[in-house]
Parts: structure tokens; sequence; C-alpha cells
């Protein structure tokens, strides 16, 4: 059991840079072992911090990326067939509530909501998961914690949680950070210059006042350091920029051209 859960385990500190008290605000999270919602855009910080809080409680983290196909049989486990017969294989919410590692479902809301439903009585004062196909209550390790994440920006009444899932949860709101902040992560996750790094974030201040004006969504911090790590290896900025902060994120021509333009200016 101790070498199945060391293959969770962080064992190297994932850089992340806190922007205000969320990491002891977590740790009192944790310590109750209440279940945590962050919300927040697209590459903003939110599983580098669930990594980084990990790593700090020094638990095993199991991380599953939700879809529309996901069913509860892919998170709580099912039989399987081989040459011996059948045989349970357990699933990722269910190792975790077994070996008391922190379980992350990172954009939950992708997945169908009679899906979710099944992390419901793992929320509340129960901490129980029902295997159904098995028929075995699982009473989950006094060392689980359930953490889920999802991007409001990009929610409709057709992929939203229900509040009754949502009053199941404690909630950490992100977002990009200021910018110095954000200069300091770029420059010190790839090794790039300071102005280098300025110059990228501005160019990311600029597609962030874009976001409902023909963008969907700002530029990352992500890919932000996407491109510092190109322009580290040798690619000249503007091309940098274009590939990994302007192509990824539109196809409107008009968009495009308006950011190229900045690109441009930022690093003439």
């Amino acid at each position: 059991m101790t070498s199945h859960i060391e293959q969770f385990k962080i064992h190297q500190e994932p850089f992340y840079q806190p922007k205000g008290n969320e990491v002891e605000l977590y740790q009192a999270a944790y310590a109750a072992r209440l279940p945590v919602m962050l919300k927040g855009p697209t590459g903003c910080g939110k599983s580098r911090f669930v990594e980084h809080m990990a790593w700090k409680l020094g638990k095993p983290l199991i991380t599953v990326a939700c879809n529309e196909d996901m069913t509860a049989s892919d998170l709580v486990g099912r039989y399987l067939l081989d040459a011996s017969g059948t045989r349970w294989l357990d699933g990722p919410l269910t190792t975790a509530a077994r070996i008391g590692a922190i379980c992350y479902l990172d954009e939950v809301v992708e997945a169908r909501q009679d899906t979710t439903v099944v992390i419901h009585p793992l929320t509340d004062h129960r901490r129980t998961l029902p295997l159904d196909k098995k028929g075995e209550l699982i009473q989950a390790h006094p060392d689980f914690q359930l953490v889920i994440s999802y991007n409001p920006g990009y929610q409709s009444l057709m992929k939203d949680l229900k509040q009754s899932t949502k009053q199941r949860f404690t909630a950490f709101e992100f977002d990009y950070p200021a910018a110095e902040l954000e200069v300091g992560i770029v420059a010190r996750e790839t090794g790039a210059d300071p102005e280098t790094a300025a110059k990228l974030v501005k160019v990311g201040a600029v597609a962030r006042n874009l976001k409902g004006h023909g963008l969907d969504e700002g530029i990352s911090t992500r890919l932000l350091v996407y491109a510092a790590t190109l322009i580290k290896g040798g690619v000249e900025p503007r091309d940098a920029c274009r590939m990994a902060l302007v192509r990824p994120i539109t196809d409107d021509a008009d968009i495009r051209d308006t950011l190229d333009h900045a690109i441009d200016a930022i690093f003439a």
C-alpha cells in the first residue's frame, strides 16, 4: 500500500506564487477536511495551486481531467473481464478515498451531471462512497479530500454545477495575477529576463482587455510561460508571441491583426 501511495506523491516542489492568503486558507480547509472548489479562467494557476498544496501537505494527489464522455464508472470503478474471469478495478475517486489522497476533479462541469452526483456522499458528514455495482460502502480515509475546479466564464445553462453540488464546497476565486507578480512568475518559470517577461505580460494585458469584445478568453499565464520558453530557446520574440499567444486563442482575422500589431509595438 505504501508504494501505491508513493506513486501519487509529488516529490519536487511545484512553483506557485501566492496572490493573497489562499495557501493559509486552503490549509485550514484541509485541516477540517472540507471539500474545496476553485473557480477561475483557463491557465491562471488553479491546477498548479492544488499540486503545490499537495506537495506542501505531503499528501498524494490524484487528478482527473473531466470530460463529457466520463461516466460514473470512470470515477468509481468497474468490473473487467480477463482470462481468469471478472475482477474489480477501482476508479481514481475510489482509489483516492481508500488511500487518503487529495482527489482533484479538473473542469468538473465538463462531466455529465448524473456523473458528478456520485461525489455527494463524500462531501458531507458521511464521507462515504457507495460502490453499487460491487455492493460495498467505502468510508473515506481520514486524509481524503475532494477538490474540484471549473471556469465560470465558459459556463452555460447546459454546463453548470447544480446548487446542490456547489453548496457542498468551500470556494476560492482565482484570476490572473497582478502584472508585477505575473512578470515574476514568467521569469521564475522560464529563466527569461525580467524585461522580456514584462513585455509578454503587457501583451497578455492587451488580449485580456479584448475579452467580451471578440475574445472568449484572454491570454493565460500558462501561454505567457510558453512564449517565454520559446524566446529562451532562441525563437524571435514576435514569432514566439504569435505562435504561443495569438494563434491558439483566436481564428478571427481582425482580433489576430490587433494583437499582432500590439506585439510589434511592444517588441519594437
